[in-house]
């Protein structure tokens, strides 16, 4: 069996809804990560045997295939196939683990993976039949084996209801999360997988018409760079977050609100995948090597407590524990599917999320898993440690999982 390796690793900034990216293509944003790998390594597109794509909501500007879409609009002619995958808020990550189950089965030697996620422009849950309710989008079928169809916000509730978990504890991981992204960033962490974007944004400026002496306003287009996460507030207290409203239930009776959740922001990330010969000819060294893999399903009602078996199985596999492991990302979908993952693993949350998460930096569903997996492979690199796994929970109940070791 060939081993799968990770050359390099990059995403684009997030920007916050409605903000820097509002008025950017989500096919020109899925086209930086690559044009920045191309860049960075000096390859040719022809090198590049497949470009793999999560997308959640491959609909409107997100439709006809990004993943295709994504080399021809970043300027490598028709050479490169792609395609575009849906494993739900898994996406990104399930791009990576089919880019390196490839490259193990000696099916392909150069691969780019990741994923993309424009939640200004195509919002969350706009590809169901009745949107984020989800109402008309399956079956009634499916009522014969299950009893409910629930929202990801509900079965976060239950989570924390099941474990006992309350709104200040929550709180607590939220905070911390905001205050590590705010020292990662200070200290430069994110600089060599962050690549700055330029784009154009449309405003509205003043304009006079002499004849008639009446002021009005015109749209006018501005070339902005945008080089930093727009959601993060790294000054965010308990103090704050115990004001904000709850998203889900009724006061009282729940305990997620927007500062312990998830932001909703736009980006995208890419990570050139290869085989260690592949890496050897073309003189690139890589950064690490892509171990074991593991996807799962549970409960579709709760949802969201797929990391938890996806870690013990992809441990199983490798022969390991979990006092193996050396760093982890969990993503922050919402704060009680960490805490539930911190409470059944045992692990430290000292070792989780260093560089801070979703929460603080957000969740560009598609793009999420593939940006995870950035974080840890630099990460490793910048402290020397060894091995680190990311997993995260996926709508409808399931699960996904992903060793790398340093090289």
């Amino acid at each position: 069996m060939n081993n799968a390796v990770i050359v390099d690793a990059v995403r684009t900034p997030f920007g916050k809804r409605g903000g820097s990216f509002r008025d950017t293509h989500p096919q020109d944003l899925a086209a930086k990560p690559l044009e920045a790998l191309a860049k960075r390594n000096g390859f040719e597109p022809e090198t590049v045997e497949d470009v793999i794509y999560g997308c959640v909501t491959p609909i409107d500007e997100q439709g006809l295939n990004i993943g295709r879409l994504a080399p021809m609009v970043a300027g490598w002619g028709d050479v490169v196939p792609g395609v575009q995958l849906n494993r739900m808020c898994g996406s990104g990550q399930q791009a990576v683990n089919f880019a390196a189950t490839n490259i193990m089965a000696g099916q392909h030697d150069v691969l780019i993976a990741g994923g993309v996620e424009h939640m200004t422009r195509v919002p969350l849950g706009s590809d169901g039949a009745d949107g984020v309710s989800g109402g008309g989008a399956v079956t009634d079928t499916y009522f014969e084996h299950f009893d409910e169809l629930t929202h990801q916000g509900e079965g976060a509730e239950r989570i924390a209801e099941n474990y006992g978990f309350t709104r200040e504890e929550l709180d607590e991981l939220a905070v911390d999360s905001q205050r590590r992204w705010g020292e990662a960033w200070e200290d430069g962490r994110y600089d060599d997988q962050v690549v700055p974007v330029e784009t154009e944004l449309e405003v509205e400026s003043e304009s006079r018409s002499d004849s008639e002496n009446r002021t009005g306003s015109e749209a006018t287009r501005e070339t902005i760079t945008v080089e930093r996460d727009e959601h993060p507030r790294p000054e965010t207290d308990l103090e704050t977050l115990s004001k904000l409203p709850l998203s889900f239930r009724e006061e009282g009776d729940g305990v997620h609100h927007p500062g312990n959740s998830s932001g909703i922001v736009d980006g995208a990330s890419a990570l050139l995948v290869t085989s260690e010969a592949a890496a050897e000819e073309h003189g690139w060294e890589p950064m690490a090597r892509i171990t074991q893999t593991e996807v799962v399903g549970v409960d579709p009602v709760t949802m969201l407590t797929g990391p938890i078996p996806a870690t013990e199985g992809v441990l199983e596999k490798a022969d390991m524990t979990i006092g193996d492991i050396d760093l982890f990302e969990v993503n922050e979908a919402f704060a009680s599917v960490v805490a539930a993952w911190l409470e059944e693993t045992g692990a430290s949350w000292e070792d989780v999320n260093v560089n801070g998460g979703a929460i603080a930096h957000g969740h560009p569903l598609g793009a999420t898993g593939a940006a995870l997996l950035t974080k840890l492979v630099h990460e490793l690199e910048r402290t020397g440690q060894d091995t680190a796994l990311s997993t995260m929970c996926i709508g409808f109940g399931q699960g996904i999982a992903t060793i790398v070791e340093r090289v």
